[in-house]
């Protein structure tokens, strides 16, 4: 039995989060009907593509004025469910429960780590109005069991975020590698991902200036958070003498083309809860060095389709030299890495799970 279900994220932002909310969207919505809510104008916004787009404006301090208009929207489509992405639109999304006459079941994908207790009465509020917790791993559920009280805590459930193979157009990657100035005997490592200092790009910039090697270059894709970090990741380059070996290619919706532009890819996040670019490189063929912490060892077995390492610049440095020099290597890494986010990673299968969920 299919319900309608509105998805909601207020985020001014455009990473693994936001977009995960989309393909959950663009799922849902073949199976019957669903609606999304952002905040208008901003990156999510244009984004995303269809008539089914809704808006509601955030308001950080009075969140009772979005979550009225919220709750127009759920009495006028008559939402089954609200699913929401971003944990700052809780109050929003709660108020709006209540407020509404529909009355829709919430479910929150949390995909955030928890680090304290929620056992204040306001959270003890919020949460005794959500309904169900989709985990992104079995370490994020042990985390929300663990700080939200048990006798307010929502259902959880744990679903992996999901990939797809795409069509890649060569043609294209050619044509982005001449435009970047790559050359065939360049080993590109990629770093995919918003500009900021978490993400840990200045790390990747330092490990490739302690390789001396100079066809071994870096590919920092992903859109700017912060442009005062992006301006001191460029003034390191300048001043470890690295113009001609680290490119900066800003947002793109080609994520898969640069991918193939790569020759391994790193996630360098000191604890990322799940990693969506862990599996995109890995459907890409593309070998994956991530941070020993959080999601990526869920998704990594060390050694056989992927690397892991310790976040710091030499260990990360010592990661890449392996893989450049050891060619087989490399592409055994790609192969099991490509097999694993079929089978254990797959979009569809992963999102008509989740599905499941929401009308269970």
């Amino acid at each position: 039995m299919s319900k309608n279900i509105l998805e909601v994220c207020l985020s001014p932002d455009l990473g693994g989060l936001e977009i995960f909310m989309v393909h959950c969207f663009e799922h849902f919505k073949t199976k019957g009907v669903a609606k999304v809510v952002v905040a208008p104008s901003k990156k999510l916004d244009k984004y995303i593509k269809g008539d089914d787009t809704l808006y509601v404006e955030r308001n950080k301090f009075f969140p009772i004025f979005p979550a009225l208009k919220l709750a127009k929207i759920i009495d006028e489509y008559s939402i089954d469910l609200l699913h929401f992405h971003w944990t700052k639109d809780i109050a929003t999304v709660v108020l709006a429960k209540l407020i509404s006459k529909q009355k829709p079941k919430i479910m929150q994908t949390r995909n955030m780590t928890m680090t304290r207790f929620k056992d204040d009465f306001y959270h003890k509020w919020l949460y005794k109005n959500v309904d169900i917790m989709h985990a992104v791993t079995y370490q994020v559920k042990e985390q929300l069991q663990r700080f939200i009280p048990s006798d307010v805590s929502p259902k959880i459930e744990v679903v992996y975020m999901g990939t797809s193979k795409s069509e890649v157009s060569q043609e294209r990657v050619a044509s982005l590698q001449q435009s970047y100035g790559i050359c065939r005997d360049d080993f590109v490592v990629g770093i995919v991902g918003r500009i900021e200092e978490g993400k840990g790009q200045w790390m990747v910039i330092e490990a490739i200036s302690k390789l001396k090697e100079p066809n071994i270059k870096a590919l920092i894709v992903g859109h700017t958070m912060d442009e005062r970090y992006l301006e001191s990741l460029k003034q390191k380059v300048k001043e470890l003498d690295l113009s001609g070996r680290v490119i900066f290619s800003g947002f793109t919706k080609e994520v898969n083309e640069h991918f193939n532009l790569c020759d391994v890819s790193v996630l360098a996040t000191p604890r990322e809860t799940f990693g969506l670019v862990v599996i995109e490189s890995m459907v890409n063929r593309v070998p994956v060095i991530a941070t020993n912490n959080g999601g990526p060892l869920e998704i990594i077995d060390d050694g056989k389709d992927g690397l892991l390492f310790n976040r710091s610049v030499d260990d990360l440095k010592d990661k890449i030299d392996m893989l450049f020099k050891d060619k087989k290597m490399k592409e055994r890494l790609a192969e099991n890495a490509y097999t694993k986010a079929i089978e254990k990673f797959d979009k569809t299968t992963q999102l008509e799970k989740l599905y499941a969920v929401c009308i269970g």
